[in-house]
Order: C-alpha cells, then sequence, then structure tokens
C-alpha cells in the first residue's frame, strides 16, 4: 500500500516500526526537532580532538588494520574522500527502491544521535534525498555486516559527495552530481569522521531486514486467512482452535493464532453443516496444528521485530563520541549479530508458515481427505484442475527451505584479520526477500484452491469474513470450470498477498501495524 505525499516525523532513537514501514511505501520522512544541538556538540568535540593532537581512529588514523597508521592534519579532509572510494566495492544487483529509502532515512536517523561526529548537513542530505525521490544505487552484495555495511552505504556516500550514481524519480540513472543537483544540494564536503561515520553501521542490513518483516508480516497474515479457508473447503472442525487447549499450553502466539482462526470462521454455514454427525474423529496436522505452528512462527516474527525496532534506532557506527565529557571511545556497534539473528528468527518463520500452507494446499487436492473432486476440478481426468497448482507450491516451499539454513552462525574474517569475527547480516537478510516472494506464492495459491473448494459447498456459504476474501480474489481471477493457464492466476493471488489486501482481513495484531 503506497504512502506517497506522506510525512513521517522521525524522532531519533524512539521511531517506530510503522515509521519505517510507511517509509519503506513511500512516505517521505522529517527528522523532529532538537537534533542538531547535540550533533553540532559532538562535531565540535571531534575538532577538539583534533586540535589536542590525540590518536582518535578513523578522524586521524588509519581504517581497519591501517589503525596505527598516524594521518597528518592537511591530509584529513582527503582521508575521508579516500575510504568512501575506495569503499565502494559492491557487486550485484542494486537493492530495491524501498530498500534504499530505508537505507536513507535508518543513516540519517542514526547520525541525528549525535554520537557520531558529523556536522548537521551529513545528517540533513539524505533525508533531502528521500524527500526528492533521489536513490543512491547501491550494489546489493559485498557486505559482511561489520565492520558495518561499509562496501553498500560507500555507494550511498559516493552520491552525497557527487559521485557515484543514482536514480531519478522519472527513472533515470544519473552521476551523482546530476543527483544531487536535483535535490537541491550541493555535494558534500566531508569534515572529518564524516565518511567514516557514512560507511560505518548496520542500516543497509536493517534495511534489508525491516524490509522482510513487513513483506512476513503480510504473508503471515494473509496465510491465516487462507489457513481458515482451507479448514472450511476440507469441512474441517474449529474445535482445535478452542481456548482452553491453547491456555493449557501457554504459549502467547499460539493463543493468538487460535483466536485469530475462531474470529475468521465465526458464523460459517459449512462449520455447522458438518458439526453433528460427522464421522471423523480429528482433522490432519495441517489444518488441526495452525495454532501450535503458525503460533510458534508469530513468537519468532515477534521477536525479530523487536531486535530490529531496537536496531533501527541505534547508533552503529565506529568511533562513538560523547560530547559530554569529550571522549572518543572506540568500540564494536558496527557488529550487526542481532540483525543476523533477527533474520535467521525471520527465516525459519517464514518457512514454516509455507511448509504447513504447502500441506493445506496438497490436502485440498485429495478426494480421499475431502471428498471434493480430485484437484478440485469439477471434471476430473478431463481437466487436471490444480494439480499443477500444488506442485508449484511444493517447489517454492522446498526452495524456502533451503533459503532457511542459518546464516548468523557463519563467518569469514576480514582486513587482515583485524575484524576476525563477522556477522554475515546483510546477507542474511538479503536472502529474506526471496524467501517472502516464495511464501507469498504459496499462500496466494492457497487461496485458489480453498476458494474452489468453499464454493463446491454452495448453497453454504463460510463466515463473513471469508466469503470476503473469496470475493475480493474473484475480483480478479475466475472460479476454475475448465483447465487455462495457471500462472496469472497465482500472479494475481500472489498480489493479493503481497499488497495486504489479505492480511487486512486478519484480526491478528502484527507489530509493524501496530507502532
Amino acid at each position: 500500500m503506497s504512502e506517497a505525499g506522506h510525512s513521517v516525523v522521525l524522532r531519533p532513537g524512539t521511531a517506530t516500526l510503522a515509521d519505517w514501514r510507511a517509509i519503506r511505501a513511500g512516505a517521505t520522512a522529517a527528522l523532529a526537532d532538537g537534533w542538531r544541538a547535540p550533533v553540532q556538540a559532538a562535531a565540535d568535540a571531534v575538532a577538539a580532538a583534533i586540535a589536542r593532537g590525540a590518536p582518535a581512529y578513523g578522524i586521524n588514523t588509519g581504517f581497519g588494520k591501517l589503525a596505527s597508521t598516524r594521518i597528518p592534519a592537511e591530509a584529513l579532509a582527503q582521508l575521508q574522500l579516500n575510504i568512501v572510494r575506495s569503499h565502494a566495492a559492491g557487486t550485484g544487483p542494486a537493492l530495491p527502491d524501498r530498500v534504499v529509502r530505508l537505507v536513507l532515512a535508518l543513516k540519517a536517523a542514526s547520525l541525528a544521535r549525535g554520537h557520531s561526529g558529523v556536522g548537521p548537513a551529513a545528517v540533513e542530505a539524505p533525508i533531502a534525498l528521500l524527500a526528492a525521490g533521489v536513490l543512491p544505487l547501491i550494489p546489493s552484495q559485498g557486505s559482511v555486516g561489520a565492520s558495518g555495511d561499509l562496501a553498500p552505504l560507500a555507494h550511498l556516500a559516493l552520491v552525497l559527495i557527487g559521485e557515484g550514481e543514482a536514480r531519478l524519480p522519472d527513472g533515470r540513472i544519473v552521476p551523482g552530481a546530476e543527483a544531487m543537483r536535483a535535490a537541491g544540494l550541493a555535494p558534500l564536503m566531508l569534515g572529518p569522521k564524516e565518511g567514516l561515520a557514512l560507511l560505518n553501521g548496520t542500516q543497509v542490513s536493517t534495511a534489508l531486514a525491516l524490509d522482510a518483516l513487513f513483506a512476513i508480516e503480510d504473508a503471515f497474515a494473509a496465510a491465516l486467512v487462507t489457513g481458515a479457508l482451507s479448514v472450511d473447503g476440507a469441512r474441517g472442525s474449529d474445535t482445535p482452535f478452542d481456548p482452553r487447549i491453547q491456555a493449557v499450553r501457554g504459549h502467547a502466539g499460539q493463543g493468538e493464532v487460535a483466536a485469530a482462526l475462531r474470529a475468521l470462521l465465526a458464523g460459517s454455514a459449512i462449520r455447522e453443516s458438518h458439526r453433528m454427525g460427522d464421522p471423523r474423529v480429528q482433522d490432519p496436522y495441517s489444518l488441526r496444528c495452525q495454532p501450535q505452528v503458525m503460533g510458534a512462527a508469530l513468537d519468532l516474527i515477534r521477536a525479530s521485530a523487536a531486535t530490529l525496532a531496537v536496531e533501527a534506532n541505534a547508533v552503529s557506527d565506529n568511533p562513538l563520541v560523547f560530547a559530554d565529557t569529550g571522549e572518543i571511545l572506540s568500540g564494536g556497534n558496527f557488529h550487526a549479530e542481532p540483525v543476523a539473528f533477527a533474520a535467521d528468527m525471520l527465516a525459519l518463520a517464514a518457512a514454516e508458515a509455507g511448509n504447513i500452507a504447502e500441506r493445506r494446499i496438497a490436502l485440498l487436492t485429495d478426494p480421499a481427505m475431502t471428498g471434493l473432486p480430485a484437484f478440485l476440478a469439477p471434471d476430473p481426468g478431463l481437466h487436471s484442475g490444480f494439480m499443477l497448482a500444488q506442485v508449484t507450491a511444493a517447489a517454492l516451499a522446498a526452495e524456502n527451505k533451503a533459503l532457511a539454513a542459518p546464516r548468523s552462525i557463519d563467518t569469514v574474517p576480514t582486513s587482515a584479520n583485524q575484524e576476525d569475527h563477522v556477522s554475515m547480516a546483510t546477507g542474511a537478510a538479503r536472502r529474506l526477500l526471496e524467501m517472502a516472494g516464495n511464501l507469498a506464492a504459496i499462500v496466494g495459491i492457497e487461496a485458489l484452491l480453498a476458494a474452489q473448494a468453499v464454493e463446491f459447498h454452495r448453497p453454504l456459504t463460510s463466515s463473513a469474513t471469508l466469503e470476503r476474501a473469496i470475493a475480493l480474489l474473484r475480483d480478479r481471477v475466475p472460479r476454475w470450470r475448465e483447465d487455462r493457464a495457471m500462472a496469472p492466476d497465482i500472479a494475481a493471488a500472489r498480489a493479493l498477498v503481497e499488497d495486504g489486501t489479505l492480511a487486512a482481513l486478519c484480526p491478528l495484531a502484527l507489530p509493524s501495524r501496530h507502532g
């Protein structure tokens, strides 16, 4: 859902997930009043440290393994230019525009905390690019998630100094100098610490993880809608969603998922039609265990969201300036291990949500399990119906299983072993974009089959909410009456997942939709 024309007021240190979701969707950003004084104080502290002649990492020394090399005062400006140029070593396809929007806002909000030692212009420039719709071209590969997202952030910084490339609102790719003019800006003249502060930090890995969080939230909520629809399509029972069952186990996510499924199925005439006299005792796990599986996934999503909410507000460059004492302290806030763990948890949640949805899809194609025509085809044999839709869902679920392998436990030392343990958070987060797309397609396929199954029960109807879901689908995809190319139907159903249409029907509260 587009937020174009809307502006978010970012309060550095306390911005919400809803703020970041809005910026991802097209909102511009402004910084809340009060940031200039601490930013200027930190810049003044850097200037004072240089005047004292004390060594300060990255300010009057080299970088990484070269930290012991002192840089003379007359070369400090060149030092900052050199780090931007030399570190712009990214490769691979450019990050999606929505992710670049987040990177710009995250970087500005972090610098505005007043611990990075930059001047106000370095804070304002990313916000101005965002407002103008001028988006630096940032290669997606080349960061190991420590010492910050150096390579991708260097490509952002190149544009700020009038180099590199950016995309204008009309889609043209132009040199950095032209891009800055288009945003009404002059290229930054980097002062001490500014090049390093722009490059150092976790903003790219965090932007990628936030982007995936929002997409996975939408697909997860949609999966509860399609899961409930599958229950009615298969004439399953809502007894497993009884609150007493959830209460004696005690997991929060399980209880919330069960409550959402009860609400989605409330008032279903299909359910009432077989409440008495149904010879089946228990449903397959893919229907019956939704609270346990999806509830556990929800707990992981919530934990990941909490981590990312903190990280999005963090100061994650190095060294850090504490203007109240004038100290400049070297540490390791650039290490993105929290983001890597959050990304791995999101990967597990996405993979399992897709796994159980694929099993419901397979269930709906099986006449022995549902009593419906094979593959939900009106005339099975002459028509194959949804046979290959299940195969596609199986392929996507298998891809997500492979992609879900943890990335946070990997590390390859860099910088001549100075940076001897890294997080791999950027790759961990980047792989989630593919996983979120696969999950959306699986859930879209389930919507197609579940709606078809429910329609075989006419004149009986499902609940009002689930009938609304069917109507929204039928606005884009007609009922399957004879074989046709399936791909356009899958694409249309996937779009209902990715644009949040189905998620909006789910009563479950999700982190980024509730501040």
